[in-house]
Protein backbone atom coordinates (compact mmCIF):
# COMPACT_ATOMS: atom_id res chain seq x y z
CA UNK A 1 0.00 0.00 0.00
CA UNK A 2 1.55 3.45 -0.79
CA UNK A 3 1.88 6.08 1.01
CA UNK A 4 -0.28 8.32 0.64
CA UNK A 5 -3.19 5.61 1.38
CA UNK A 6 -1.84 4.53 4.62
CA UNK A 7 -2.65 8.38 5.82
CA UNK A 8 -5.56 8.07 7.79
CA UNK A 9 -6.26 11.61 8.93
CA UNK A 10 -5.16 15.20 8.48
CA UNK A 11 -6.22 17.90 10.87
CA UNK A 12 -5.30 21.87 9.82
CA UNK A 13 -5.60 24.22 12.74
CA UNK A 14 -5.87 28.00 12.83
CA UNK A 15 -4.69 28.68 16.04
CA UNK A 16 -5.37 31.77 18.23
CA UNK A 17 -3.24 33.46 20.95
CA UNK A 18 -6.24 35.23 22.41
CA UNK A 19 -6.16 34.87 26.06
CA UNK A 20 -10.02 34.51 27.22
CA UNK A 21 -12.68 33.15 25.84
CA UNK A 22 -12.28 34.52 22.42
CA UNK A 23 -10.01 31.17 21.39
CA UNK A 24 -13.24 29.22 21.23
CA UNK A 25 -14.87 31.65 18.64
CA UNK A 26 -11.05 32.07 16.50
CA UNK A 27 -9.51 28.51 17.01
CA UNK A 28 -10.97 26.80 14.31
CA UNK A 29 -9.91 23.23 12.32
CA UNK A 30 -10.40 21.26 9.17
CA UNK A 31 -10.47 17.37 9.38
CA UNK A 32 -10.45 15.17 6.47
CA UNK A 33 -10.99 11.54 7.41
CA UNK A 34 -10.16 8.91 5.32
CA UNK A 35 -13.37 6.72 4.17
CA UNK A 36 -16.97 7.87 2.97
CA UNK A 37 -16.42 10.86 1.19
CA UNK A 38 -15.97 12.69 -2.00
CA UNK A 39 -12.16 14.48 -0.94
CA UNK A 40 -9.87 12.14 -1.75
CA UNK A 41 -11.47 9.31 -0.49
CA UNK A 42 -12.51 10.80 2.67
CA UNK A 43 -14.79 13.25 4.03
CA UNK A 44 -14.13 16.89 5.33
CA UNK A 45 -15.11 18.50 8.46
CA UNK A 46 -14.86 22.50 9.63
CA UNK A 47 -15.06 23.78 13.33
CA UNK A 48 -14.48 25.67 16.13
CA UNK A 49 -15.54 26.15 19.96
CA UNK A 50 -12.56 24.70 21.49
CA UNK A 51 -10.54 26.53 24.31
CA UNK A 52 -6.11 25.30 23.18
CA UNK A 53 -6.43 23.11 26.07
CA UNK A 54 -9.24 21.29 24.68
CA UNK A 55 -7.70 21.37 21.37
CA UNK A 56 -4.66 19.23 22.29
CA UNK A 57 -6.83 17.07 24.20
CA UNK A 58 -9.31 16.51 21.07
CA UNK A 59 -6.27 15.74 19.06
CA UNK A 60 -4.90 13.27 21.46
CA UNK A 61 -8.00 11.23 21.40
CA UNK A 62 -8.25 11.30 17.82
CA UNK A 63 -4.41 9.76 17.40
CA UNK A 64 -5.39 7.03 19.38
CA UNK A 65 -8.30 6.49 17.11
CA UNK A 66 -5.99 7.18 14.17
CA UNK A 67 -2.31 7.08 14.36
CA UNK A 68 -1.68 7.47 10.75
CA UNK A 69 -2.59 11.01 11.38
CA UNK A 70 -0.88 14.32 10.65
CA UNK A 71 -1.97 17.77 12.05
CA UNK A 72 -0.47 21.30 10.70
CA UNK A 73 -0.79 23.89 13.25
CA UNK A 74 -0.52 27.93 11.80
CA UNK A 75 1.84 29.06 15.09
CA UNK A 76 5.74 29.59 14.89
CA UNK A 77 7.21 26.82 16.89
CA UNK A 78 10.41 28.14 18.03
CA UNK A 79 12.48 30.91 17.77
CA UNK A 80 15.96 32.07 16.32
CA UNK A 81 18.69 29.93 17.22
CA UNK A 82 20.60 32.31 18.48
CA UNK A 83 17.61 33.80 21.17
CA UNK A 84 16.86 29.66 22.19
CA UNK A 85 21.03 29.04 23.36
CA UNK A 86 20.40 32.39 25.32
CA UNK A 87 17.95 30.83 27.07
CA UNK A 88 20.63 28.05 27.26
CA UNK A 89 18.21 25.51 26.10
CA UNK A 90 20.01 22.87 23.88
CA UNK A 91 16.35 21.61 22.00
CA UNK A 92 13.22 22.78 21.32
CA UNK A 93 11.58 20.56 23.28
CA UNK A 94 13.40 22.47 26.45
CA UNK A 95 12.81 25.75 25.22
CA UNK A 96 9.05 25.08 25.13
CA UNK A 97 9.17 23.54 28.57
CA UNK A 98 11.08 26.90 29.51
CA UNK A 99 8.26 28.45 27.70
CA UNK A 100 5.33 26.80 29.52
CA UNK A 101 6.99 27.68 33.02
CA UNK A 102 6.39 30.98 32.60
CA UNK A 103 8.53 33.07 30.30
CA UNK A 104 6.42 33.05 27.63
CA UNK A 105 3.83 35.23 29.36
CA UNK A 106 6.55 37.37 30.70
CA UNK A 107 7.64 37.97 26.99
CA UNK A 108 3.94 38.75 26.41
CA UNK A 109 3.97 41.32 29.10
CA UNK A 110 1.85 39.91 31.95
CA UNK A 111 2.57 40.35 35.48
CA UNK A 112 5.69 42.43 35.00
CA UNK A 113 6.54 46.38 35.43
CA UNK A 114 7.00 48.74 32.37
CA UNK A 115 10.93 48.19 33.32
CA UNK A 116 11.01 44.60 33.45
CA UNK A 117 9.83 43.82 30.04
CA UNK A 118 11.59 42.34 27.30
CA UNK A 119 12.14 45.07 24.93
CA UNK A 120 12.73 42.77 21.98
CA UNK A 121 8.80 41.71 21.88
CA UNK A 122 7.43 44.39 20.63
CA UNK A 123 4.41 45.37 18.39
CA UNK A 124 1.11 47.82 19.55
CA UNK A 125 1.65 50.01 21.12
CA UNK A 126 6.18 49.28 21.46
CA UNK A 127 7.62 49.86 18.61
CA UNK A 128 10.23 47.60 16.60
CA UNK A 129 12.97 48.06 18.60
CA UNK A 130 16.67 49.67 16.75
CA UNK A 131 18.29 46.37 16.95
CA UNK A 132 15.62 44.56 14.44
CA UNK A 133 15.71 47.44 11.84
CA UNK A 134 17.99 47.84 9.17
CA UNK A 135 20.99 45.43 8.99
CA UNK A 136 19.96 43.89 12.35
CA UNK A 137 16.47 43.17 10.64
CA UNK A 138 17.23 39.27 9.70
CA UNK A 139 18.00 38.83 13.65
CA UNK A 140 14.27 39.19 14.38
CA UNK A 141 13.44 36.60 12.19
CA UNK A 142 14.28 32.54 11.68
CA UNK A 143 16.23 31.27 8.87
CA UNK A 144 12.68 29.27 7.68
CA UNK A 145 10.81 32.93 8.04
CA UNK A 146 13.57 34.75 5.58
CA UNK A 147 13.02 31.89 3.09
CA UNK A 148 9.82 31.84 2.47
CA UNK A 149 8.59 35.66 3.23
CA UNK A 150 11.47 37.59 2.21
CA UNK A 151 14.28 36.02 -0.23
CA UNK A 152 12.05 34.98 -3.44
CA UNK A 153 11.10 38.48 -3.42
CA UNK A 154 14.82 39.28 -3.64
CA UNK A 155 17.35 38.75 -7.19
CA UNK A 156 17.49 35.21 -7.72
CA UNK A 157 14.28 34.13 -5.67
CA UNK A 158 11.16 31.85 -7.24
CA UNK A 159 8.70 34.27 -8.91
CA UNK A 160 5.86 31.46 -8.12
CA UNK A 161 6.83 31.35 -4.69
CA UNK A 162 7.20 35.29 -4.52
CA UNK A 163 3.90 35.75 -5.52
CA UNK A 164 2.10 34.02 -2.38
CA UNK A 165 3.49 36.63 -0.20
CA UNK A 166 2.41 39.66 -2.50
CA UNK A 167 0.89 42.25 -0.33
CA UNK A 168 1.78 40.53 2.96
CA UNK A 169 4.32 41.97 5.12
CA UNK A 170 6.40 39.51 6.49
CA UNK A 171 5.99 38.85 10.32
CA UNK A 172 9.10 38.06 13.07
CA UNK A 173 7.95 35.75 16.20
CA UNK A 174 9.20 38.51 18.19
CA UNK A 175 6.38 41.00 17.07
CA UNK A 176 3.41 40.29 20.27
CA UNK A 177 1.18 43.16 18.95
CA UNK A 178 -0.39 44.53 15.88
CA UNK A 179 -1.96 43.45 12.57
CA UNK A 180 -0.95 39.82 11.95
CA UNK A 181 1.18 39.34 14.88
CA UNK A 182 2.15 36.19 14.95
CA UNK A 183 4.32 35.75 18.01
CA UNK A 184 1.39 35.37 20.82
CA UNK A 185 0.09 32.84 19.29
CA UNK A 186 3.13 30.92 19.01
CA UNK A 187 3.99 31.95 22.45
CA UNK A 188 0.61 30.40 24.06
CA UNK A 189 0.96 27.40 21.22
CA UNK A 190 4.10 25.83 23.08
CA UNK A 191 3.20 24.44 26.55
CA UNK A 192 0.32 22.61 24.32
CA UNK A 193 2.92 21.46 21.29
CA UNK A 194 5.20 20.01 24.17
CA UNK A 195 1.47 18.25 25.37
CA UNK A 196 0.79 16.39 22.17
CA UNK A 197 5.01 15.65 21.62
CA UNK A 198 4.94 14.25 25.41
CA UNK A 199 1.39 12.36 24.13
CA UNK A 200 3.62 10.53 21.30
CA UNK A 201 3.05 12.86 18.59
CA UNK A 202 6.47 13.24 16.18
CA UNK A 203 7.19 16.53 15.12
CA UNK A 204 8.92 17.62 12.49
CA UNK A 205 11.41 18.89 11.70
CA UNK A 206 13.01 17.84 15.36
CA UNK A 207 12.23 13.75 14.47
CA UNK A 208 11.63 11.78 11.30
CA UNK A 209 7.89 11.10 10.33
CA UNK A 210 6.84 7.40 12.19
CA UNK A 211 3.65 7.58 9.38
CA UNK A 212 5.27 4.80 7.35
CA UNK A 213 5.94 2.29 10.05
CA UNK A 214 4.27 -0.51 10.72
CA UNK A 215 3.74 1.02 14.32
CA UNK A 216 2.60 4.33 13.43
CA UNK A 217 2.72 7.89 15.33
CA UNK A 218 0.89 11.05 14.86
CA UNK A 219 2.96 13.65 13.02
CA UNK A 220 2.47 17.41 14.15
CA UNK A 221 4.31 20.15 11.58
CA UNK A 222 4.31 23.69 11.80
CA UNK A 223 2.28 25.40 8.96
CA UNK A 224 1.87 29.27 7.37
CA UNK A 225 -1.64 29.79 5.92
CA UNK A 226 -0.24 31.89 3.41
CA UNK A 227 1.93 29.41 1.41
CA UNK A 228 -1.08 27.28 0.93
CA UNK A 229 -3.81 30.06 0.65
CA UNK A 230 -2.00 31.93 -2.07
CA UNK A 231 -3.11 35.72 -2.38
CA UNK A 232 -7.01 35.96 -1.22
CA UNK A 233 -8.73 38.82 0.55
CA UNK A 234 -9.08 36.35 3.57
CA UNK A 235 -10.65 39.39 5.53
CA UNK A 236 -13.59 40.01 3.03
CA UNK A 237 -16.32 37.73 3.05
CA UNK A 238 -17.11 38.32 -0.50
CA UNK A 239 -13.39 37.53 -1.80
CA UNK A 240 -13.41 34.15 0.17
CA UNK A 241 -16.91 33.28 -1.85
CA UNK A 242 -15.35 33.90 -4.92
CA UNK A 243 -12.16 31.89 -3.95
CA UNK A 244 -13.52 29.15 -3.21
CA UNK A 245 -16.39 29.56 -6.04
CA UNK A 246 -13.54 29.47 -8.32
CA UNK A 247 -11.73 26.51 -6.84
CA UNK A 248 -14.90 24.44 -6.32
CA UNK A 249 -15.13 24.93 -10.29
CA UNK A 250 -11.78 24.10 -11.50
CA UNK A 251 -10.53 21.94 -8.39
CA UNK A 252 -11.88 17.93 -8.06
CA UNK A 253 -10.76 18.20 -4.12
CA UNK A 254 -13.08 21.19 -3.23
CA UNK A 255 -15.46 19.97 -5.83
CA UNK A 256 -16.25 17.36 -3.40
CA UNK A 257 -16.72 19.62 -0.25
CA UNK A 258 -20.32 19.57 1.40
CA UNK A 259 -22.59 22.61 0.87
CA UNK A 260 -22.45 23.27 4.97
CA UNK A 261 -18.30 23.20 5.17
CA UNK A 262 -18.02 25.31 2.60
CA UNK A 263 -20.42 28.32 4.08
CA UNK A 264 -18.65 28.06 7.17
CA UNK A 265 -15.42 28.93 5.45
CA UNK A 266 -17.19 31.55 3.62
CA UNK A 267 -18.44 33.05 7.11
CA UNK A 268 -15.10 32.92 8.86
CA UNK A 269 -11.64 33.88 8.01
CA UNK A 270 -9.83 31.54 10.57
CA UNK A 271 -12.55 28.75 9.24
CA UNK A 272 -11.88 29.88 5.42
CA UNK A 273 -8.00 29.41 6.06
CA UNK A 274 -8.41 25.99 8.45
CA UNK A 275 -10.05 24.65 5.56
CA UNK A 276 -8.33 25.32 2.33
CA UNK A 277 -4.61 24.52 4.99
CA UNK A 278 -6.66 21.33 4.62
CA UNK A 279 -7.31 20.86 1.90
CA UNK A 280 -3.94 21.52 0.11
CA UNK A 281 -2.66 18.83 3.30
CA UNK A 282 -4.63 16.22 1.51
CA UNK A 283 -3.50 16.98 -1.71
CA UNK A 284 -0.19 16.55 -0.45
CA UNK A 285 -0.64 13.93 1.96
CA UNK A 286 2.15 11.28 -0.02
CA UNK A 287 4.59 13.69 1.71
CA UNK A 288 4.25 13.56 5.21
CA UNK A 289 5.67 9.99 5.89
CA UNK A 290 8.77 10.64 3.41
CA UNK A 291 9.46 13.87 5.82
CA UNK A 292 13.07 13.49 7.78
CA UNK A 293 14.26 15.12 10.89
CA UNK A 294 16.66 18.23 10.04
CA UNK A 295 20.84 17.08 10.66
CA UNK A 296 21.58 21.39 10.56
CA UNK A 297 22.05 22.57 14.23
CA UNK A 298 20.84 25.80 13.79
CA UNK A 299 17.37 24.69 11.67
CA UNK A 300 16.95 21.87 15.01
CA UNK A 301 16.27 24.92 17.05
CA UNK A 302 14.77 26.81 15.10
CA UNK A 303 11.87 25.01 13.21
CA UNK A 304 11.13 24.47 9.51
CA UNK A 305 7.39 25.82 8.02
CA UNK A 306 5.98 22.93 5.87
CA UNK A 307 5.26 23.27 2.84
CA UNK A 308 4.47 21.66 -0.47
CA UNK A 309 8.36 19.88 -1.65
CA UNK A 310 10.19 21.22 1.20
CA UNK A 311 11.86 18.43 1.88
CA UNK A 312 14.37 18.77 -1.77
CA UNK A 313 14.31 22.87 -0.45
CA UNK A 314 15.87 22.27 2.34
CA UNK A 315 19.30 22.85 1.41
CA UNK A 316 19.25 26.04 0.59
CA UNK A 317 18.27 26.66 4.13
Amino acid sequence: MGLARNLERVVAVDWSGDKGPGQRRKIWAGVWTRGVGKVAGGGVKLGNGRSREELAEWLIAMARETPRMVVGIDCCFSYPAWFVREQRCATVFDFWRHVAAGHGERWLGVGCAEHERDARFWGRPHKRPAEFCGDGYPAMMRRTDMENKVEQALAGGDPARAALMRGIQPKSPFQIGGSGSVGTGSLRAMEWLLRLWEAGFRVWPFEDSALGKAKARPLLVEMYTRLLTGPVAKSNAGARAAYLKRRRKEDALYAGLSRAVVAKAEGSEDGFDALVCCVEMVRWQAEFAGLRAVKDEGLRLESVTWRPGVMKDLRSL
